[in-house]
Formats: structure tokens, C-alpha cells, sequence
């Protein structure tokens, strides 16, 4: 991403079936990093469809599906590499 963007190294986009769904993914992944790893600022979490985790270096951002099919926030960086990691892959 740094050739794409100059405010972050990593794009993380993870979708979730409905908001109590992407609440519950935001929590867990701040859970498993909190020893380490405080987020700059989380927007989002209250209504759950577009949830982002700033991790500086790293930016995660939670849709539930219907948010990710209407923002497409992937086709704006379409030149990046991308790695799919698909749940039990």
C-alpha cells in the first residue's frame, strides 16, 4: 500500500454478516492485539456497518456484506497486490 498511500503500509478488509457480526470481529481483533497494540482511533463500532480500526501501520476496516458491495472500497487501490484469506482457508 505505501506505493498507493503515504498513511498506512496495510489494508486489512474483512466483511461480517450484520453489525452484531462486525461488532463482534472488532472486538476480537482488538482483544488479540491489545497486549501490544493500542488503535490510533476506532470509528464506527456504535452502528456497525462500516467499522475502522487504526492501527497506523495497519488499517482495518469491518463491512457487513451489504456495506462492502455498496462502498467497494478495493476497486480504489486496484493496482496493489492483494492476498485473499478466506475463513478456513
Amino acid at each position: 500500500m505505501d506505493e498507493a498511500v503515504s498513511y498506512t503500509d496495510f489494508f486489512v478488509v474483512v466483511s461480517g454478516a450484520n453489525p452484531r457480526q462486525t461488532r463482534s470481529i472488532a472486538d476480537e481483533i482488538q482483544r488479540r492485539l491489545r497486549p501490544r497494540h493500542r488503535p490510533a482511533r476506532v470509528e464506527g463500532e456504535r452502528e456497525g456497518e462500516w467499522i475502522l480500526i487504526d492501527y497506523v501501520d495497519v488499517v482495518v476496516h469491518i463491512f457487513t456484506t451489504a456495506a462492502r458491495d455498496f462502498y467497494r472500497l478495493e476497486t480504489l487501490w486496484g493496482d496493489v497486490p492483494r492476498v485473499d484469506v478466506s475463513a478456513g482457508a
